[in-house]
């Protein structure tokens, strides 16, 4: 056994705070949404793709990027996807148009989803036994902290030096994260790992998912059943098929396919996708609801979404405190059912307060939903298998903010672009039904059974 490294807390600090970054620039842009729009005269479609470009590269690569680090080396993987992101946020900063607004969030995304498994990786071979437990707590906790604190900084910084800031203030950080890492990170001895990567099933379960985030996007002006929706969809469902197929067919695939039909691993990642699909969704409607509708400005939505985010936090808490007395099933219910009575207060009624006091509400429930989604999933994986599952976890995170984004831009689609309310109360109430049929689908799913260990992954 060797010594533990003494530097090894300070080596998680640098990673926690890197990682920080990357969960940090899904929401903190959710703020600063409408004075992009306004200043870089962009139309709904592409300022639903700001949101969506970054998470679908982030969701679809990561596998690759944590086989990448197996193969290659984490230190390798873990440099390259930061400084890529990093110089990615500067071009995204300058952008003067869409095509270098998304070109930026896009390679954004490609060093989020090589940075973020190697770390995780990096994190895991440091620490052992309670140490790790105590590690990836404190490695959840940013993904929490991340969602808080970019509301409130994508305020500042937008009401403050401006938009770009939001992207600017990655480049020190960054930088400075990257000096200290290079010193820091241990070399990797050679793996043991035989293979190669997957890139064909990377860029098809990405390709994918992207075609229905186009779908869902331009329903909202095409329509819900039009050929036009419906044959893209159905393109969407043809690409799933042959990235299947890949996947049995090939050597070394990119993810076994065979752990999604494991009944605790398909009802946990079915949980997050739509919980995150929730979450974002409803930063989305409440920015613009608060900035557009009610002409507030950027800092005084920022702080308004404080109680939001730290509500997620404390259901989180609350729910990984009682997950090991009661199980996961009830935690799930009971989440998602607080979600769908929080969302359908501002889906009834209109107001900032009613707004803010109904998400608010629904935060604490999808924190909740969290918890059981990753506790269910990794109740009967075996250790070895943790790093799979675990991927596989946050690819329908990010995917779940892709496609949720795309569909209640499409359902409030009339309010994004004008001046009435009806988009944002079709929103939230979309939004509201999604949570009560997912609390009845949880009931259904979601085995019995009370999880021994209190190993809780969240994101």
């Amino acid at each position: 056994m060797n010594e533990p490294d003494p530097r090894r807390w300070r080596l998680l600090g640098l990673l926690a705070v890197a990682q920080f970054m990357l969960i940090l620039d899904v929401t903190v842009v959710a703020i600063a949404l409408p004075n992009i729009e306004t200043d870089l005269q962009l139309g709904r479609e592409t300022l639903t793709w700001v949101v969506s470009a970054y998470t679908l590269m982030f969701g679809g690569l990561m596998l690759l990027g944590g086989r990448a680090a197996d193969l290659f080396g984490s230190r390798r993987v873990v440099l390259t996807g930061l400084i890529v992101f990093t110089l990615a946020s500067l071009v995204t900063g300058l952008a003067n148009g869409p095509e270098m607004l998304l070109g930026g969030r896009v390679a954004q995304g490609i060093g989020a989803a090589m940075l973020s498994p190697a770390a995780l990786s990096v994190v895991t071979k440091t620490f052992d036994g309670d140490e790790r437990n105590k590690a990836l707590g404190i490695w959840s906790a940013m993904g929490g902290g991340g969602s808080a604190i970019g509301v409130l900084l994508g305020g500042l910084l937008t009401a403050g030096p401006g938009w770009q800031w939001v992207f600017y203030i990655n480049l020190p950080i960054g930088l400075i994260v990257f000096v200290l890492l290079l010193r820091m990170l241990p070399a990797d001895r050679p793996g043991e790992q035989q293979g190669r990567l997957d890139v064909p099933g990377a860029l098809l379960v990405t390709a994918g998912t992207g075609t229905a985030i186009y779908a869902l996007i331009n329903a909202g002006d095409r329509g819900w059943l039009s050929a036009a929706t419906l044959g893209t969809l159905a393109g969407a469902l043809v690409l799933y098929g042959v990235f299947a197929w890949v996947q049995r067919s090939v050597r070394w695939p990119l993810m076994d396919l065979r752990i999604l039909t494991r009944r605790p691993v398909a009802a946990g990642t079915f949980m997050l996708l739509i919980a995150t699909a929730l979450m974002i969704s409803m930063f989305f409607l409440g920015s613009f609801y608060l900035q557009h509708f009610k002409q507030y400005g950027a800092l005084r939505t920022g702080l308004l979404f404080l109680p939001v985010a730290i509500a997620a936090i404390a259901g989180a808490h609350l729910a990984g405190q009682l997950v090991g007395r009661v199980g996961a099933r009830p935690i799930a219910v009971i989440g998602f059912v607080i979600t769908a009575v929080g969302v359908a207060v501002p889906a009834i009624w209109e107001g900032a307060a009613v707004v803010v006091i109904g998400m608010t509400v629904g935060t604490v429930g999808l924190g909740a939903a969290f918890v059981a989604s990753s506790t269910t999933t990794f109740a009967q994986i075996d250790h070895r298998e943790a790093g799979l599952a675990s991927g596989i976890l946050s690819t329908f995170h990010e995917f779940g903010a892709s496609l949720g984004v795309a569909v209640v831009s499409s359902v409030a689609a009339a309010s994004l672009a004008g001046t009435v309310s009806t988009g944002f109360s079709r929103g939230f109430t979309f939004a509201a039904i999604t949570a009560a049929v997912a609390a009845v689908l949880a009931l259904i799913v979601v085995p019995v059974f009370k999880p021994s260990t209190g190993g809780v992954h969240v994101h």
